[in-house]
């Protein structure tokens, strides 16, 4: 999981062989949950789960929350629990930004704190910045409460991907002995019979959604109170002149 552009699919194609296709830039080519391949490590058969971060450019949150929900939520019923979940960032990103912040919430309430200590944070782009540079938002990210503290105080851990099939099998080896765990949605869902709008995900991308109304009509009054403000300049300015 984690923002468009963040490498989750390359990530997929290079550990399992698999040709599923990449967006370009910022441009989501993952729009539906996509499988990788099966493939062996360590003699266990391994499947990867590929799915589009809360800024499609093509869906809705809602829309993917329920894509990402309904698949958790059969493969639960089947018996399937995830022996690890991925959250990928950028290092390259300058800093966490709103849309970051949006979709890191809303993993961190399809997960539930149960399932936290099976989460890796993958960081990537590690070429498209100096190392030390990378270093020190690496620290940042790890020791900030409004960042990845509070997962990783949970037992999320930190690793570093570069791109390479070496760095992949080592990533999917550090969560391949996790005791499997249900995601909160899951329980949610199968457990407790609730539907999609009754999750605490649900109720965060309703959260999110309000607070983006209310955004969106503090611009618009604020752009309409500068309208006023250049009406009255100018209708000001045509009484002095008429008066002079």
């Amino acid at each position: 999981m984690g923002l468009t552009g963040t490498g989750k699919t390359s990530f997929v194609n290079v550990a399992s062989g698999s040709s599923l296709v990449v967006g370009g830039d910022l441009q989501s080519s993952t729009s539906q949950i996509q499988l990788s391949s099966p493939f062996l490590l360590n003699d266990r058969n391994v499947t990867l789960i590929d799915t589009p971060g809360f800024d499609d450019t093509q869906r809705s949150d809602t829309e993917i929350l329920n894509s990402i929900a309904r698949h958790l939520a059969s493969t639960y019923q089947t018996g399937t629990k995830l022996s690890g979940i991925l959250y990928f960032h950028r290092i390259s990103d300058f800093r966490m930004s709103g849309i970051s912040t949006k979709n890191f919430r809303m993993f961190r309430e399809l997960c539930g704190d149960n399932s936290l200590k099976n989460v890796v944070i993958v960081t990537n782009m590690w070429g498209e910045v100096a190392h030390q540079l990378g270093e020190a938002r690496e620290a940042e990210l790890a020791s900030k409460d409004f960042f990845f503290k509070p997962v990783l105080a949970k037992g999320a851990r930190m690793m570093r991907h570069n791109n390479t099939h070496q760095s992949a099998k080592e990533i999917l080896q550090s969560v391949m002995e996790n005791v499997p765990e249900a995601m909160r949605i899951q329980e949610e869902l199968v457990d407790e019979r609730k539907t999609i709008s009754q999750t605490a995900a649900a109720a965060e991308a309703e959260r999110e959604l309000r607070e983006q109304q209310e955004r969106h009509k503090q611009e618009m009054l604020r752009i309409q109170r500068e309208r006023e403000g250049t009406v009255f300049f100018k209708s000001l300015h045509r009484s002095i002149d008429s008066e002079c």
